[in-house]
């Protein structure tokens, strides 16, 4: 069941008061990954980049290894790319491995093995685009910087009622709103929170509506007129 679609994003207040509640959620409900463990930029940076297209319960254990065996940008930069690719291998998607040697290569050449913690510095690195560039920012460096990706529009959209493309991801309405969403008072967490609730109880598929915190002022739940 759905509610009346949204021609405009919805006020700061609505937007605020979701981030409250999502918030609370995650709270109680967090999932703990090795790499929300540091503040390593580049930890961060090379998880993220993983995780496209990848459950986060696959990554855990090549992470791992990966930094065991190559703990820094300097090591990784110099790292044999057969080996990568045998240490990346269980995740699929051979476009990896290069991205990483690249990426690690480029940060210690062009910033001296430091990543960048502007946007669009970030965007011009290979594999990284506004998604991972926004997560870097925002849970690396605490600024307070947005992310969107499938998940994410999938939520607004259930959520407030809001009308998307297909691809959703660069609607700039759904951009503004991730803005909002990702400003205020930790946005580290906030960004965390929406990630966790989309991938356990917002989901694609059967989402959990009977337990979700959110219910009450959902639109795809409980339709109502603004």
């Amino acid at each position: 069941m759905t509610g009346r679609i949204l021609n405009s994003i919805p006020s700061l207040e609505k937007i605020r008061a979701f981030r409250d509640e999502v918030l609370e959620w995650f709270e109680h409900n967090w999932r703990d990954y090795p790499w929300r463990r540091t503040r390593d930029p580049f930890k961060i940076l090379i998880a993220e980049m993983m995780l496209r297209r990848t459950k986060a319960d696959q990554v855990k254990q090549v992470y791992n290894t990966l930094f065991e065996q190559y703990p820094d940008i300097d090591s990784m930069a110099e790292a044999p790319e057969e080996e990568l690719k045998r240490i990346l291998h269980p995740l699929g998607l051979k476009w990896r491995t290069p991205a990483f040697w690249f990426v690690a290569r480029e940060i210690k050449k062009r910033y001296n093995c430091k990543v960048p913690s502007d946007r669009r510095e970030l965007i011009t690195l290979p594999g990284v685009g506004e998604y991972v560039a926004g997560a870097v920012l925002s849970i690396a460096y605490g600024k307070e910087e947005w992310i969107v990706d499938s998940n994410i529009v999938r939520l607004f959209r259930r959520y407030f009622g809001i009308k998307t493309s297909k691809e959703g991801r660069r609607d700039k309405h759904v951009i503004e709103m991730a803005k909002v969403y990702a400003s205020g008072r930790d946005p580290r967490t906030a960004n965390l929170a929406i990630l966790d609730f989309t991938a356990l109880v917002c989901i694609p598929r059967r989402p959990d509506c009977e337990k979700c915190p959110l219910r009450r002022d959902c639109y795809y739940v409980r339709p109502q007129l603004l």
